[in-house]
């Protein structure tokens, strides 16, 4: 972001906080094509119209982010990825198991895995999904 981004964001956001209700729904038609919902408070109003002021200065979210938001939005898991490094931790059965995640596998009590999903087989004496069971999925 350059000083010229800054200024331009810091000046729209200044004249949308200086908006009325009038004002803002109008900002809102023109930036979205339609009025708003019905009931939006005025501070809202605001909050997103500086959003989009923003996104469109700035530049948007990326498709990733905007899929990760819909699903969380909807109610479902967001599938997190596991990166070599990382550690996955999963108690069962009284006893705590502790993975971590390797290029091209998973190392658990000196043993390297190809799958979480075997891991996870091992652990329990059933099929799992194995990303599942630890709670990446």
């Amino acid at each position: 972001m350059n000083a010229g981004e800054i200024d331009q964001v810091s000046i729209m956001i200044a004249e949308i906080e200086a908006c009325d209700r009038s004002a803002c729904l109008d900002r809102w038609r023109a930036a979205f094509g339609r009025p708003p919902p019905k009931h939006l408070s005025l501070p809202f109003l605001k909050r997103v119209l500086i959003w989009e002021a923003q996104n469109k200065v700035l530049g948007g979210v990326s498709a990733k982010t905007t899929r990760r938001l819909k699903h969380l939005a909807a109610g479902k898991t967001v599938p997190i990825a596991a990166k070599p490094g990382s550690f996955l931790v999963r108690e069962w059965n009284g006893r705590t198991y502790q993975v971590e995640v390797i290029d091209g596998g998973y190392v658990m009590d000196g043993k390297t895995w190809r799958s979480l999903s075997a891991i996870a087989k091992h652990i329990t004496g059933a099929h799992w999904s194995g990303p599942r069971f630890f709670g990446v999925q």
